[in-house]
């Protein structure tokens, strides 16, 4: 490709609206550009990159015995509906109006789609299982577009669905999914973890993300520090025992705290430690109120909240809600004195505090001495809170650690959610009809893009693992006015590209300063510079990735490469 008329535009300043590497870079090396916000086109060198990664998905789904098709965008709404998912997804599902006034989704993902489909088609054992996948764009609302192609409303992404006669057949292609993303990620040279998960949106039990190591991901990694134990911090289970204390209950009082709403700033203003104290904080679980404690140097888990109560829906009240529901504000919530309308649990740290401290459901009140069971009465308790760095691992193996990671990967085992609800059924070897067991599979194929240039890159710019590069040599003439220059570059275009190398010829009339930065910037594994010993047939070789330099006849030059890329 010759870069006099390649749409590869280049930026000098980094751009101020992109905080993270891959964003920065992305822009500068005319990989992508924005179209508004969280949405954005891919131009050619940007695009290579994406073809080359799903090259390497596809590859890996063939092998596992996975069959690409293609799905539509657009979605019916009854699909929706049906499924349950049509008001449990929230506000991040695009949806519309047509001129006739039908509702439509734009698609996050296809789980409606495919089990119709299946339903309609499939309906002997003798079929099954079977594994499909698509690579197409999707959309989601994301309240809060970030990080360039990280966090977009418009992706592109990989997803399977797989269909089994039971659970045994789910585990087998649940395995071989897991071991095609490990397969994936690897040659895309990222370092990554599969951790333990939720599920979300997406429903199911069992599911793993692949998460890339990185210190800007969206994510937190709990991790042991002497084991292979990894899970999202949303999940992570906390296996602690909390020692019962002797100290001698005292008496229960209110006590006024001023502006102290803050666990922080009640321990001050009274002295005591956040551990001493009792953090309350109302939520609301499938339209049902709920008091939730924790103490008061930990933090309350939604998601274990959700898990908690096998709930649909848990959302944190909204100050109107607090008030109408307890007659206060946050920071002033506590459970002695509740109406029965609300239900109280609590994490077993709660339950063994002596003499604590909690809001008084009054502004500007708290209360002082107050004891579980004696002083109010906890439906349930769980693990209801966040794990910490330095609690102990759950496998019993080391302490956790805290690691930031960008999901790359979730692979569901979704079971029959969505084959009971849109009847999805086989007949078994004994003409029974029985619900399919399901699987969902996702691959963020352009956030992959973004999670490899985070972790390839220098001061220059992009530094590309041979496996998704766009090129594999940069061939550059210092001086394309030089007739000597100019043909010996000309010659080795012609003859590298016979030999299906992948070039990009910098035929440009620009600086040789120029020239180079913009090669360091685009990161190809190999730059060839054409210079003053063109009429030697000597040129000048640089690996990107060392920064070796070393000179090359022209006659040794194909030698070289290959060494370097094969």
């Amino acid at each position: 490709m010759r870069q006099n008329t390649y749409l590869a535009p280049t930026l000098r300043d980094i751009p101020s609206d992109a905080d993270v590497k891959s964003h920065q870079l992305m822009l500068r090396a005319g990989l992508i550009r924005q179209s508004t916000s969280g949405v954005y086109s891919f131009l050619p060198l940007g695009l290579k990159v994406l073809q080359k990664v799903e090259n390497i998905i596809r590859d890996e789904m063939n092998r596992s015995g996975a069959q690409e098709m293609l799905m539509p965008s657009i979605q019916p709404a009854e699909l929706w509906q049906e499924s349950g998912r049509w008001d449990a997804y929230g506000p991040e599902l695009m949806r519309f109006k047509d001129r006739h006034q039908r509702e439509f989704a734009l698609g996050p993902t296809h789980e409606e789609v495919i089990t119709t489909i299946v339903r309609d088609d499939i309906r002997s054992y003798k079929k099954l299982p079977m594994t499909l996948y698509q690579i197409q764009t999707k959309f989601r609302d994301e309240r809060r577009p970030r990080f360039g192609v990280l966090r977009g409303r418009e992706f592109l992404m990989k997803d399977a669905y797989s269909f089994d006669q039971d659970f045994e057949g789910l585990d087998e292609s649940y395995q071989k999914m897991f071991d095609a993303y490990t397969k994936v990620f690897t040659r895309c040279d990222l370092n990554f973890r599969a951790v333990e998960a939720d599920s979300g949106a997406m429903g199911g039990k069992d599911t793993h993300e692949f998460m890339v190591l990185s210190n800007v991901g969206e994510d937190t990694i709990a991790y042991s520090d002497k084991s292979d134990f990894a899970a999202n911090i949303e999940i992570a289970p906390v296996n602690v025992t909390y020692e019962t204390s002797d100290e001698e209950q005292a008496e229960l009082e209110t006590i006024d705290t001023p502006g102290a709403k803050t666990i922080e700033e009640v321990s001050t203003f009274l002295s005591v430690a956040p551990s001493d104290c009792i953090k309350s904080m109302l939520f609301i679980v499938d339209e049902k109120p709920v008091l939730a404690l924790v103490r008061g140097d930990h933090e309350v888990n939604d998601v274990k909240i959700k898990h908690h109560f096998d709930a649909e829906i848990v959302e944190l009240a909204s100050e109107e809600e607090t008030k109408q529901t307890l007659q206060s504000e946050a920071g002033f919530l506590g459970p002695i004195g509740v109406n029965k309308e609300v239900t109280v649990v609590a994490d077993h740290a709660v339950k063994v505090m002596v003499n604590a401290v909690c809001g008084a459901n009054e502004k500007d009140k708290h209360m002082k001495n107050v004891n579980p069971d004696r002083d109010f009465t906890v439906s349930t308790y769980g693990d209801l809170r966040n794990i910490q760095i330095g609690d102990p691992s759950p496998d019993g193996q080391g302490m956790i650690q805290f690691k930031e990671g960008i999901e790359v990967g979730h692979v569901f085992k979704l079971g029959t959610k969505y084959s009971e609800a849109l009847g999805a059924t086989f007949l078994n070897d004994q003409g029974k009809a029985k619900p399919m067991v399901m699987g969902s599979y996702g691959i963020g194929v352009s956030r992959t893009v973004a999670a490899i240039i985070e972790e390839h890159h220098d001061d220059d710019g992009i530094v590309w693992p041979l496996s998704v590069t766009p090129f594999h040599v940069h061939l550059i003439p210092v001086n394309i006015k030089q007739d000597d220059q100019r043909e010996l570059a000309e010659a080795l275009y012609d003859s590298l590209n016979d030999k299906r190398y992948d070039v990009l010829f910098d035929d440009r009339a620009e600086r040789p300063g120029v020239k180079f930065k913009d090669a360091d910037l685009y990161g190809l594994p190999l730059r060839v510079t054409v210079g003053k010993k063109a009429s030697e047939g000597i040129v000048e070789v640089k690996v990107r990735k060392t920064g070796e330099l070393f000179e090359v006849h022209k006659d040794d030059l194909q030698q070289t490469i290959e060494k370097y890329v094969g």
